[in-house]
């Protein structure tokens, strides 16, 4: 676990308090909603950056042996060490 230590003005963590938004699970709902935002955004940004590059469409057979491609990089390979 790490402890976090903010700085905010009276008036402000005085009514942050009072809505219940400093409690831990609070702020760790909005972390990991900021976090799963911002993956969003950048995979919308990595799409648009690919539709720029103007590319001809992938055959089904090259969409095919990419995903097996992909597949293969993921697996445990019992020969490394």
């Amino acid at each position: 676990m790490s402890e976090v230590v903010l700085n905010l003005s009276d008036k402000l963590a005085k009514e942050a308090e009072a809505n219940g938004l400093l409690k831990p699970e609070f702020i760790e709902s909005l972390l990991r909603a900021e976090i799963r935002r911002r993956r969003v955004n950048k995979l919308f940004v990595a799409a648009d950056r690919l539709a720029d590059l103007e590319l001809p469409p992938l055959t089904e057979a090259e969409v095919e042996a990419e995903i097996i491609k992909a597949r293969q990089s993921r697996r445990p390979n019992a020969n490394r060490s």
